[in-house]
């Protein structure tokens, strides 16, 4: 790590109180006791929870071990072993709008986040922004996929991609003695702390993003030394370009020769013998493709595509228990709630760069490899569809809640989360206030609900609606009752959450004043924001 990073900054300290007297003894009076609540003002703030947020980028809900996955998370499994899973908890179908909403707590449209990311964020204030009024010290290393400089938006330290998809071994331009790095551009805008780099080509040549996103996290908590802290480890992984270290691969060699559907299937009864699903969920009709139909050579490369997305997945996990063991270091493992999301289900986009080179091999520099809806389709397992859709497949993120001595270990909730949540969650366990204007605009009011009631008590259900709305896909859930389509112009079909969970069985002709009532809900949030 480079020796010249800046060092935090903009810290909050409480300035002394002053306060006079004639009489000179109780002016000693009112000093010490100034002194003393100043005293009882730190140690309140350090007996403050930190509060880890980490995301990664474009995961199924089943590709963790904790969730049914075959990759190995021993990291992640523990914190899940030892914590809370969430069977519900969503995400905004599509990576910028889920991100507007995890670091806002409101919806993208509140933000302007739901059809472009090419805008500043309005009428909201960020994590960043509440948490250090709140006397946190905050922390931002990763992928934003915005147009703000989190570093301008409340975070102290910064480091990471600002916008969109990018190579993960190398970001920037062809260094000596390398293959030009695969990428759309090259021109991303990359920020550590107050510069801007486009393109960002990094010196050191050990780089990779899930590595380095860790190195500059660990070293902001070195660097605190007295706030509590709120650190976003926000991961581009797995997204593609598929790309991860040869001896991660090497791990996975041979793993997925059996195809699509052995892969599912396994995962499926591993979900239902670890009690994270109950015997009244179906797995439905595949999509993916007959594994037997594929030529040798056909169903080779497509292992091998899956050998380099759960090598970058084990590389996630390997720089989790990186994290762990600092936390461990500077004494803060009991004091740190810690939560693990994904920004949506597995993706079926496929990137076909022109001048990528086929020759070079799986998940090296130069080569873009997408992962592709065949096996979306099993890394979204139980569920339809994936990224782009409101169906759960594109919708329904795995969560895990650690929080020791707060959170019951391995317990699981049927809670309707969604990002929006986490500003209110962080606002209660902070003692945060979430303000009503911020540097003179008019804030959104907050959408999400805290979900520290959920940690204390998993059958907790959810009043009131949630909301969905990317391109064409639409979808409401209140309740156990779910309206979806993806076709604004199509009619709704409905499903019951609770004895439904895999949208199987389309009830609306069934329900027709269910589908009715929840269609004027739906539109009249559309209207909302068309009105605005």
């Amino acid at each position: 790590m480079s020796s010249d990073k800046k060092s935090m900054h903009n810290q909050i300290n409480p300035r002394p109180i002053i306060l006079f007297s004639r009489n000179y003894g109780s002016l000693l009076y009112v000093l010490f006791l100034s002194i003393s609540l100043l005293g009882c003002t730190n140690q309140n703030e350090r007996d403050k929870p930190n509060i880890i947020l980490i995301s990664v980028d474009d995961m199924g809900w089943s590709d963790l071990g904790c969730y049914g996955g075959e990759i190995n998370t021993p990291n992640l499994d523990q914190l899940a072993q030892n914590g809370m899973r969430f069977r519900n908890f969503y995400n905004a179908g599509k990576c910028f709008p889920s991100r507007a909403a995890l670091l806002t707590g409101v919806y993208a449209h509140d933000s302007g986040y739901d059809q472009t990311h090419t805008n500043p964020i309005r009428n909201a204030v960020t994590l960043g922004e509440v948490l250090q009024e709140a006397g946190y010290a905050t922390y931002y290393s990763g992928k934003h996929h915005g147009i703000d400089n989190p570093y301008d938006r409340g975070f102290q330290r910064f480091f990471g991609l600002i916008d969109g998809a990018f190579n993960h071994f190398n970001p920037g331009q062809q260094r000596e003695g390398e293959p030009p790095p695969a990428q759309k551009r090259n021109d991303r805008q990359w920020g550590i702390d107050s510069i801007i780099y486009s393109p960002y080509t990094p010196k050191e040549r050990d780089f990779y993003s899930t590595d380095y996103f860790t190195n500059y996290a660990l070293d902001y908590l070195e660097e605190n030394k007295s706030n509590p802290f709120f650190l976003y480890l926000s991961y581009t992984a797995p997204h593609d370009p598929l790309m991860a270290w040869p001896e991660d691969i090497a791990k996975y060699k041979g793993k997925y020769n059996l195809g699509y559907d052995h892969i599912r299937q396994k995962r499926f009864e591993k979900q239902k013998s670890t009690g994270l699903l109950d015997d009244k969920v179906t797995l439905p009709e595949p999509t993916h493709r007959n594994w037997d139909s594929l030529s040798p050579k056909e169903q080779e490369y497509e292992a091998s595509v899956m050998e380099v997305y759960a090598a970058m997945i084990d590389r996630i996990d390997q720089n989790i228990g990186r994290l762990l063991a600092k936390l461990e270091e500077i004494n803060a493992s009991e004091n740190t709630i810690i939560l693990f999301v994904s920004d949506n289900g597995a993706s079926a986009e496929v990137v076909d760069l022109k001048d990528d080179d086929d020759n070079a091999p799986l998940g090296s520099i130069a080569r873009w490899t997408s992962l592709k809806k065949d096996w979306a389709n099993v890394s979204n397992t139980p569920f339809r569809l994936y990224k782009n859709y409101n169906n759960e497949g594109g919708i329904n993120s795995p969560l895990i809640a650690y929080w020791p001595k707060r959170i019951h270990p391995n317990t699981f909730t049927n809670y309707p989360g969604h990002f929006i949540d986490f500003m209110a969650t962080f606002i209660e366990i902070s003692g945060a206030t979430y303000p009503k204007s911020f540097k003179g605009e008019k804030i959104t009011p907050l959408r999400g609900k805290s979900l520290v009631p959920v940690f204390k008590n998993p059958e907790m259900e959810r009043e009131g609606p949630l909301f969905w709305e990317w391109r064409n896909s639409q979808a409401m859930r209140l309740q156990n009752w779910k309206i979806v389509r993806n076709d604004k112009n199509a009619p709704w079909d409905l499903y019951n959450m609770a004895n439904d969970l895999t949208e199987i069985n389309n009830i609306a002709g069934d329900h027709k004043e269910m589908v009715l009532k929840l269609n004027d809900i739906y539109i009249n949030w559309v209207l909302k924001y068309n009105q605005e």
